[in-house]
């Protein structure tokens, strides 16, 4: 059991979509339509602003942000001087909100829409699509049951997709071409509905789950490894890359109505793997 957790930063609206870049953690609010920084002195700062709901984000290799621009249908790229660019238009594949993205070290982007209107939506399958540098999107998934966190491998050999609604991490292989293959389950999580997730350094996984409140490590095939108890719903972690790597968590509560309130939180927990994983 991992515990005590530090709180670094209280406020949030809607946390979600953590990554570890250049010594600093970085997420997005989704409630304040911002992608903002947190370094290691608790100073915080908003890199961008986009009216859109989702919005997650993950880098190119060059260290280019990208961000999932749902509302907008786009997938857009922050250059360097801060102004953000279209890097691909996703309009045309769905109406539908898209959610997580990963980007592999050749530059392709897998992103993921849930399939179906959220909440109150009826159900439908949701499927990933792979944006190659050049911005081409294309179909390489399907049917999958509210995907949601994804992680690539180490080897940049396997893509990890956590599956909401199907209580499981599910794993595809990747091609050369960017094409995904061999689907299988990777791990199970009976009762449990991943959301975030992270790869370690030993290759197990981390995932955030709201309902239970907890974020769960676990190896293939669905050893439980380590749990780490949070305080509200926790929607999404991320291993840091410091001396001593922490798990980043982005939780929040919900009021009456069901809408996020700004009780959103960032906490850190002890990671009990060496190293960091994957940034």
């Amino acid at each position: 059991m991992v515990d005590n957790p530090e709180v670094l930063l209280d406020g949030i609206v809607f946390g979600e979509s953590p990554r570890w870049r250049d010594g600093r953690l970085w997420f997005s609010d989704w409630g304040a339509n911002e992608v903002i920084t947190l370094d290691a002195n608790g100073h915080h700062e908003v890199v961008a602003s986009v009216p859109s709901f989702p919005m997650c984000i993950d880098f190119l290799p060059d260290g280019r942000l990208l961000i999932v621009d749902s509302a907008g249908g786009r997938l857009l790229r922050r250059e360097p001087g801060g102004d953000l660019v279209t890097h691909a238009d996703l309009s045309g594949v769905t109406d539908k909100p898209w959610n997580d993205i990963v980007v592999d070290a050749r530059g392709t982007a897998y992103v993921n829409s849930i399939g179906f209107d959220f909440p109150g939506g009826e159900f439908a399958p949701g499927f990933v699509v792979a944006v190659d540098p050049t911005g081409a999107v294309r179909r390489v998934a399907e049917e999958l049951a509210f995907p949601n966190g994804m992680a690539i491998t180490a080897d940049g050999a396997t893509l990890i997709v956590a599956e909401s609604y199907g209580e499981r991490l599910t794993a595809y292989d990747i091609a050369d071409s960017g094409d995904l293959a061999n689907r299988r389950v990777w791990a199970p999580t009976p009762g449990d509905h991943p959301d975030g997730i992270c790869l370690d350094d030993q290759g197990a996984v981390w995932y955030a789950d709201v309902g239970n409140r907890h974020c769960v490590r676990v190896r293939a095939g669905g050893a439980v490894l380590d749990i780490a108890e949070c305080d509200r719903g926790a929607f999404a972690c991320v291993l840091s890359r410091e001396e001593k790597p922490r798990l980043f968590v982005v939780g929040q509560e919900f009021g009456e109505s069901g809408s996020p309130e700004p009780t959103g939180r960032i906490v850190a927990f002890a990671a009990p793997a060496p190293g960091a994983g994957r940034p």
